[in-house]
């Protein structure tokens, strides 16, 4: 039987320094049935061109300006057919096996939207990234949190947050959701994110 199809993909804008450095991990990704696209936000720097001349089989998707994250995406996945979307920052290292576990969870319970894995600082491996950490929260006031980071102080990883829970949001840093889902919803609000360099 066939695995359901996850395309991952990353939206660049002049981030050719995180694509050589943290592309060599994400091809390693041990899932059968995956494919990388990188959707670039019209980059100044030479992104496009090393992506064509190092890893020509990586899907391009090329936008004709910046959009910013929300509407970049939202254009990009427009065109992109897969059952599952994995939306990863160029500057995130995968680890071996990271898709595997997040995609058991979404097929065992079709409730599930969408999830996040655990985020650890590269810097500070043994703490918590401070973009969405092990998933995010509102507060009493509405100010949003995440499980392992509260204001600018992260938790210590000793595996508080290894079981899955439900949480109120996810990071768009390494966010995994149906793809029928977020065409359903109609994307992104083009208004989140909307802030672009020029």
């Amino acid at each position: 039987m066939e695995h359901p199809s996850v395309a991952i993909v990353i939206l660049n804008w002049n981030g050719k320094k995180y694509l050589e450095e943290f592309l060599p991990h994400l091809v390693l990704s041990t899932y059968s049935n995956y494919k990388i696209i990188v959707a670039d936000n019209a980059s100044t720097d030479d992104s496009v061109s090393f992506l064509q001349q190092s890893y020509p089989t990586i899907e391009l998707i090329r936008l004709d300006e910046n959009y910013g994250f929300a509407k970049g995406y939202n254009l990009a996945l427009q065109q992109v057919q897969s059952d599952y979307y994995i939306l990863l920052n160029s500057d995130v290292k995968v680890t071996p096996g990271w898709i595997e576990p997040m995609l058991e969870l979404l097929e065992n319970d079709y409730n599930i939207a969408a999830c996040q894995p655990k985020m650890l600082s590269y810097n500070h491996p043994k703490f918590f990234e401070y973009a969405g950490a092990a998933g995010g929260w509102l507060d009493h006031y509405g100010y949003p949190f995440a499980m392992g980071r509260v204001f600018d102080v992260s938790e210590e990883d000793r595996g508080q947050y290894d079981v899955a829970r439900p949480v109120f949001w996810a990071t768009g840093a390494a966010l995994f959701i149906r793809s029928e889902v977020f065409h359903k919803a109609g994307g992104f609000d083009n208004y989140f994110l909307r802030t672009r360099r020029k």
